[in-house]
C-alpha cells in the first residue's frame, strides 16, 4: 500500500540517484528548479536503446568539433583536446566499459557527460549552436545508413544462395499453384526464382532509401538553424553524406527516412512471409515436396514423430511484427504540428526493432534455403494429367481454333473424362473426337510435362532455356549490386 501512495504522490516518493541531480545538471536544465519525478525521470530517458548509437554519436561530435574550430568557436587545443577524449570514450564504449550513470538520459547527455569528465570545461563548447534536435537525427541517419548497409549484405547473401539453387535443380518438376489448385507444370527453379526476384526489388528499394537517408541534417539547430559560421559542406564531407538538408525545420522535424525503412521491412517480411508460406505447406506429409533440415526445426513436447517448420513459422509471424511498427509509426506521425516533439522519441525504437528482426530473418531465411532437402521423386509424381489441360487448348490453337472456342472445348473434354472417372489423358482417341473432329492421333503428344514446360520459353516463361536465362540475369545483378555494397 505504500508503493501506491509514493506512485499517487511525487511528493512521497522516494527519490533516485538521478531525481537528486539538479535540473542545472542537464543540457536542458538551466531555467529549472527542483528535481524531475522519478518515474518522469525514466519515462522521459532513451538511454536504454539509444545507446546503441554511440558510435554514431561520436561520429558526429567529432565532424562537428572541425567546424566549431573552423569557425574558430574553440581553440585548435580544445579541438584537439575534445578529439581525444571521444576517442577515448569510443574505446571504452567499443570495449564494454563505457558506465552509464543516473542522469544520463540518453546517447548525447552520456558522451557529453563523459567527455567533461576527461577534459573538464572544453567539454562545455562541444554543443555550440548544436542542438539534440539535429543532433539526434544525424545520429540516426548515421546509424541506419550503417544498418542498410549490413541487411543489403543479408539480403544479397539470400538471394546468391536461391540462384545457386535454382541453377544446381533447374530439371526438376513439380506443380505449380493458382488459388492454391494446381495448376500446370513449373520448374522447381522457377518457384525459386520467382521469390529471388521479389527480393532482389526489395534490394534495389532499400538502396533507393539509402540516398533519401544519407541527407545530413546537422546545422539545423532546434529549429532556425545556426547563428555561427558554421561549415555544413565540410561536416557533409566528414560524415560522408550525399548532401545537406534543405529547411532546418524540416530537418529536425521530419523522419520520412525513418517510415520509408519501416514500409520497406514491411514489403521485404511480406516476401519472405509468402515464401514462407509455401515451404511450410511443401514440408507437411501431404505434399512432402521438401523437408527442412532438423536444424531449422524443433519438435513437440508431447508427440515424439513431430517435426514443426518453426523457423518459417516465425518468419510468417515476425512480418505482423514488423507491420505494427510501421503502422503504429505512422499514427504517431499523423498529428504531430511541426518540427520536433518528443513524441519522435518513439522512431529508434521502431527502428531499432525492425532492424533486427529483418536482420536475423534474413539469416534464417538463408540457413533454411540453403539446407532444405527436396524430394524430386514425389515432386514429379504430384504432376498430373489434368494440369495440361491448357496444353489440349493449344493443341487446337495450333490447329487455327480460336483461344476463347478451343479453351471451351478442352473444358468439355474434362468434363467428359471427370463423367467417366478417369484421368484427362486416359480419354481416347475416339473420346476426344466426340468432342471435336480436329483432335486426331497426334493428341498424344500432349500428355507430356516435359514437352509442356519448354513451350514456355519466352522470356519469363519455365522452359529451361528461359529459367537459365533468369539465373545468369540474377547473377550478374548480384556481381553488380555486391561491387556496389562494398
Amino acid at each position: 500500500m505504500e508503493e501506491d501512495n509514493q506512485i499517487n504522490n511525487p511528493a512521497k516518493r522516494k527519490k533516485t540517484d538521478s531525481s537528486t541531480d539538479r535540473q542545472g545538471s542537464k543540457l536542458w536544465g538551466g531555467r529549472f528548479v527542483g528535481n524531475t519525478d522519478a518515474i518522469m525521470e525514466k519515462f522521459n530517458a532513451s538511454i536504454d536503446y539509444d545507446k546503441r548509437m554511440w558510435d554514431a554519436d561520436i561520429r558526429g561530435s567529432k565532424a562537428y568539433v572541425k567546424a566549431l574550430e573552423k569557425a574558430k568557436l574553440v581553440t585548435t587545443e580544445e579541438m584537439s583536446r575534445i578529439l581525444r577524449g571521444l576517442d577515448e570514450i569510443s574505446e571504452e564504449w567499443s570495449k564494454g566499459g563505457f558506465v552509464i550513470k543516473p542522469g544520463d538520459e540518453d546517447i548525447h547527455t552520456a558522451n557529453e557527460r563523459r567527455l567533461k569528465e576527461l577534459i573538464g570545461a572544453p567539454a562545455g563548447k562541444l554543443h555550440t549552436g548544436r542542438s539534440r534536435n539535429d543532433q539526434v537525427v544525424t545520429d540516426m541517419r548515421l546509424w541506419l545508413r550503417d544498418a542498410i548497409s549490413t541487411l543489403t549484405g543479408n539480403a544479397l547473401q539470400l538471394i546468391t544462395t536461391m540462384v545457386e539453387r535454382a541453377a544446381a535443380e533447374i530439371d526438376v518438376l513439380f506443380p505449380g499453384y493458382t488459388h492454391m489448385q494446381r495448376a500446370q507444370p513449373i520448374r522447381w527453379s522457377h518457384w525459386i526464382l520467382s521469390h529471388a526476384v521479389a527480393l532482389s526489388r526489395d534490394v534495389d528499394r532499400l538502396q533507393e532509401i539509402k540516398k533519401r537517408v544519407n541527407v545530413l541534417p546537422l546545422g539545423s539547430g532546434a529549429i532556425a538553424g545556426t547563428p555561427f559560421d558554421i561549415d555544413r559542406e565540410l561536416l557533409r564531407k566528414e560524415l560522408d553524406f550525399d548532401s545537406i538538408s534543405l529547411n532546418s525545420m524540416d530537418a529536425t522535424g521530419q523522419r520520412d527516412f525513418v517510415v520509408e525503412f519501416l514500409f520497406w521491412a514491411s514489403l521485404c517480411l511480406t516476401h519472405l512471409s509468402k515464401m514462407a508460406e509455401d515451404l511450410m505447406l511443401y514440408s507437411t506429409k501431404e505434399f512432402s515436396f521438401i523437408a527442412l533440415s532438423d536444424a531449422y526445426s524443433t519438435g513437440s513436447s508431447l508427440m515424439p514423430q513431430k517435426k514443426n517448420a518453426d523457423s518459417l513459422e516465425l518468419i510468417r509471424s515476425k512480418a505482423g511484427r514488423v507491420f505494427g511498427s510501421c503502422s503504429g509509426f505512422m499514427m504517431t506521425l499523423k498529428g504531430l504540428p511541426s518540427t520536433y516533439n518528443k513524441d519522435l522519441q518513439e522512431d529508434k525504437e521502431a527502428m531499432f526493432d525492425c532492424y533486427d528482426t529483418v536482420h536475423a530473418v534474413l539469416q534464417v531465411s538463408t540457413g533454411v534455403m540453403s539446407t532444405l532437402k527436396i524430394n524430386r521423386t514425389v515432386m514429379e509424381a504430384a504432376l498430373s494429367p489434368d494440369m495440361l489441360a491448357t496444353d489440349l487448348a493449344y493443341y487446337l490453337v495450333r490447329k487455327g481454333v480460336p483461344f476463347r472456342e478451343a479453351h471451351g472445348i478442352s473444358g468439355k473434354a474434362v468434363s467428359v473424362a471427370e463423367s467417366k472417372n478417369i484421368l484427362l489423358n486416359q480419354l481416347t482417341v475416339d473420346d476426344l473426337r466426340a468432342v471435336s473432329l480436329l483432335f486426331e492421333s497426334d493428341v498424344s503428344s500432349v500428355w507430356d510435362y516435359w514437352s509442356s514446360v519448354e513451350q514456355y520459353s519466352a522470356p519469363g516463361g519455365t522452359a529451361k532455356s528461359s529459367v537459365a536465362a533468369q539465373v545468369d540475369h540474377l547473377k550478374n545483378w548480384l556481381l553488380r549490386n555486391s561491387v556496389t555494397s562494398t
